[in-house]
């Protein structure tokens, strides 16, 4: 059996995100598709506009075998730890051939020389790069710079690092040598928008672009039948009518709607300073410290801290961070220790069987298919890592049950997605 694997958010599920299946599992001749995929929270710092299980309904009713959980550690952290803990997940299951991902160049020989370069960190780079930083260059271009001192020819492909799925691409590559994994990696160009693009391009627009698409459908009630018409081409019908059924009662979950947990936790944590958290300098750590009684909204705060030198993102990332109790000393135990500790199965395909039979028969970790599993694992890094991944989910759920009024779903009561 041949198993490809490909890491992703679905947030939400659209025609590139279906192309790309079809695709990965033309040009890898795989058998079966398995995916990593986010949970309630993504790599942007925000909340998934919806739920984990309708995306991974979305996905297996499209092209995907099954779906697994990237731990949450990983899903809301920078691209390094995303595409670490997604491939540390792929490795452990022991099944997958290859990984596909999508990237602007649509080249792996370009990725693979800088990925390498990242990966080992040879003396020449380390030495010019700090050179660079001495200089008073910001981080990217002092990188950047060191890479074109030892990649002959670099300076042509200079602009690799400045694109996102360009930078993920690599960051899988860096996981792969770094673990001496025999996972082969494989890139398809990304077509259709922009990943940043808010444009609603005829079939291939950016989640990006059906969020806001979603987000002025909310904003606008009596329109809403009209704003979400708008996404109708870009997504399969069955992903359109999810969407559709769902609006206003699940669905949809955005950054602001975390604003009053955001507050409560910032407060609570004052007295003792946000360095323990993961991404939290103490330049940072004081600023959001003078900041919290200067904003009230979770926008508000990543507007009010964004700089030159700290992104949005990055801020809204360090927010999330801070919500779902991400610390620093965590994770080292996880990278310690393994990175992952469990496979998380959020659903699978009823004709693909055969996948599961054999990520049981070859994985190095427990696979878990129902959430009680989770109170059986060994040691005590591997709990905190699960009981993170639930706290999550009903951090997400609350806000959903207050936000529409329904009831409260507890984790260990959710069912696995078949199809």
């Amino acid at each position: 059996m041949k198993v490809t694997g490909i890491v992703a958010e679905y947030n939400p599920f659209h025609n590139g995100h279906k192309y790309q299946l079809e695709s990965a599992r033309r040009l890898t001749g795989a058998d079966r598709i398995l995916v990593v995929m986010s949970g309630d929270f993504t790599q942007r710092g925000t909340p998934a506009v919806i739920d984990k299980y309708e995306r991974t309904r979305m996905a297996l009713e499209n092209g995907a075998d099954m779906v697994i959980e990237l731990p949450s550690c990983y899903a809301c952290g920078s691209a390094e730890y995303f595409g670490s803990g997604a491939v540390a997940m792929m490795n452990a299951l022991g099944v997958v051939d290859a990984i596909c991902f999508g990237s602007e160049c649509g080249n792996v020989e370009q990725l693979y020389p800088v990925a390498e370069v990242l990966a080992k960190e040879p003396d020449s780079f380390k030495e010019t790069l700090c050179q660079e930083l001495k200089t008073g260059k910001p981080f990217p271009r002092a990188r950047q710079n060191a890479l074109t001192h030892c990649i002959p020819g670099f300076a042509e492909y200079e602009e690799l690092l400045g694109l996102p799925n360009n930078n993920l691409g690599i960051e899988y590559i860096k996981a792969l040598i770094r673990s001496q994994s025999s996972i082969r990696p494989v890139t398809l160009q990304r077509t259709g928008s922009d990943y940043h693009s808010y444009r609603l391009d005829q079939g291939f627009a950016s989640s990006q672009a059906l969020r806001q698409t979603i987000l002025m459908a909310e904003q606008r009630p009596s329109s809403f039948r009209e704003m979400i018409e708008r996404i109708r081409f870009q997504v399969p019908e069955d992903v359109y009518e999810i969407l559709f059924e769902r609006f206003g009662n699940r669905y949809p979950v955005f950054a602001n709607d975390l604003s009053s947990m955001l507050v409560y936790k910032l407060l609570l944590e004052r007295h003792h300073g946000y360095t323990s958290f993961v991404d939290v300098s103490k330049e940072l750590s004081d600023k959001l410290m003078h900041f919290t009684n200067h904003a009230y909204t979770f926008e508000q705060f990543c507007d009010g801290l964004k700089s030159k030198e700290l992104t949005y993102v990055r801020i809204s990332r360090v927010l999330c961070h801070i919500l779902l109790n991400v610390r620093k000393a965590d994770m080292e135990h996880y990278k310690e220790e393994g990175d992952v500790f469990y496979a998380r199965v959020l659903g699978f395909r009823s004709d693909a069987e055969d996948l599961l039979s054999e990520i049981n028969r070859r994985s190095r970790i427990p696979v878990i298919t129902r959430v009680v599993e989770g109170d059986q694992l060994v040691g005590k890094t591997a709990q905190r890592q699960f009981e993170r991944d639930v706290l999550a989910s009903h951090f997400y759920e609350s806000v959903v049950a207050n936000k529409y009024g329904s009831g409260l779903m507890n984790e260990y009561e959710r069912q696995i997605i078949k199809v």
